[in-house]
């Protein structure tokens, strides 16, 4: 007796969501991304140090979060780019540039797209913080806050409660804490003071952790400060844990290097790294 063997489906999918999450705040004359380290898979923890908040010049920060390999060469190719726009012009590509270029470079991707959500963060060539959501396909808008990954659902709700703007051609209208209803003697503030938004990020990604098994480890928060600003003037001296990567020029050879004090009045940027729960 012959038995005939049906057509078997063999299913591939070429992505994998390895958790984790970003965020980023825009204030009036800085900007600040953040995100934790931990990569899982699953249930499974595959790095407890997973870097998603890369530097890309010194006034601009990305964020990655989604396929941890399609973040890795996106961030790659992102900055490969940004070298190339620095031979041929002998200067930085401008926020809301790098925000165009990675939108080209997704949407140029998008019949197998990278499997990335970013959040691009950084100082515009006014002085004032910006923020750029992206999603995998190109589509990005500018923003106040913006959070992404695995705890997106709960921490962006605390973002636009605590944090958010609403942007308007040619106009601010301020919708701080949202659903709350100012006294009349004390109005909500127009931006939110550095200290806050540190305070802000911190505690959503405390409490990220806690309810999250795909959020932890590490937390690692870079501030990016405009033209003239200082860290004791943003009340942030003496902080520990706080380290200058801004690339600093060596004027007998132009070469650039990071980890040293910048000397010129330009855009600064700041790490600060906090340790989250490990289990």
């Amino acid at each position: 007796m012959s038995h005939t063997v049906g057509p078997v489906a063999r299913d591939f999918n070429p992505y994998s969501d390895n958790g984790g999450t970003i965020l980023a705040i825009a204030g009036e004359d800085f900007a600040v991304v953040a995100g934790d380290t931990r990569q899982s898979e699953g249930y499974n923890i595959q790095t407890r140090y997973a870097p998603k908040v890369f530097r890309l010049t010194d006034k601009a920060v990305l964020a990655v979060n989604g396929f941890a390999a399609d973040g890795n060469m996106f961030v790659k190719k992102v900055k490969q780019r940004l070298e190339w726009y620095r031979h041929a012009h002998g200067k930085d590509m401008q926020l809301r540039a790098i925000a165009r270029m990675i939108q080209t470079m997704l949407y140029a991707k998008r019949f197998f797209p990278y499997y990335v959500y970013n959040i691009l963060g950084g100082i515009e060539e006014d002085g004032s913080g910006a923020v750029y959501s992206f999603d995998p396909v190109g589509s990005y808008e500018r923003e106040a806050c913006r959070a992404a990954g695995a705890a997106q659902s709960l921490v962006q709700p605390f973002l636009d409660n605590q944090a958010s703007l609403l942007f308007q051609e040619r106009t601010e209208c301020s919708i701080y804490f949202k659903n709350q209803t100012p006294s009349i003697d004390a109005p909500f503030p127009r931006h939110l003071p550095l200290s806050h938004v540190l305070s802000i990020v911190t505690d959503s990604f405390t409490s990220a952790t806690e309810r999250h098994i795909e959020v932890g480890d590490g937390l690692e928060i870079y501030i990016i400060l405009a033209k003239g600003k200082t860290l004791s003037g943003l009340g942030l001296d003496g902080v520990k844990g706080l380290s200058e990567v801004t690339s600093t020029v060596d004027d007998s050879d132009g070469s650039a290097s990071e980890g040293e004090t910048s000397l010129a009045d330009g855009e600064r940027i700041f790490v600060l790294r906090r340790e989250l729960k490990k289990d």
